[in-house]
């Protein structure tokens, strides 16, 4: 199914076509390929904006995920029924925040895609407000980075490394 990145901010300059490339694998990997994703890129204001609405966080941030299927355990895949439901969800890139967090030696394009492939565990039940669900969250994002790195060459590690004092 469908792929749909839409930049909606021109603060950041955006490569779209490299994104769509590694998230299309991403979604192999975790083999939801089947399932319609949107992908939003937006600046602080906006990702702030959605924040403060969704989160009650006046702040703004990375990513904000939005699931279609919103009762998933982590991991588990969503089994519509009807062609209608073959939605995974949207994920809203905050790029401004993302670009200014981003440190000398990240390259970042590589940051999206791991914040990108973030918002889509969280489209599949993963979260991290706990330590055991942070690691099994982590064990997720690593697995599938690590085999992104082996069909394209990157190194890339999960966003929330050492959120609970590991890696």
């Amino acid at each position: 199914m469908s792929l749909v990145i839409r930049n909606l901010q021109r603060v950041i300059p955006i490569r779209r076509a490299p994104l769509r490339s590694k998230i299309e694998i991403v979604r192999r990997i975790l083999g939801v390929q089947k399932f319609d994703l949107g992908i939003i890129c937006v600046d602080n204001k906006n990702i702030q904006h959605i924040n403060r609405i969704y989160r009650d966080r006046n702040v703004p941030t990375d990513v904000l995920s939005f699931p279609f299927h919103e009762h998933l355990k982590a991991g588990e895949f969503p089994q519509p029924d009807f062609p209608d439901d073959c939605n995974l969800g949207d994920i809203f890139l905050g790029v401004e925040y993302i670009f200014h967090q981003c440190k000398e030696n990240e390259d970042y394009n590589d940051v999206l895609t791991v914040t990108a492939t973030h918002g889509l565990c969280h489209l599949l039940g993963f979260t991290h407000g706990s330590e055991a669900e942070w690691q099994q969250m982590f064990q997720k994002e690593k697995a599938v980075l690590d085999e992104l790195g082996r069909r394209t060459g990157t190194r890339l590690q999960p966003l929330t490394r050492g959120l609970f004092g590991g890696s």
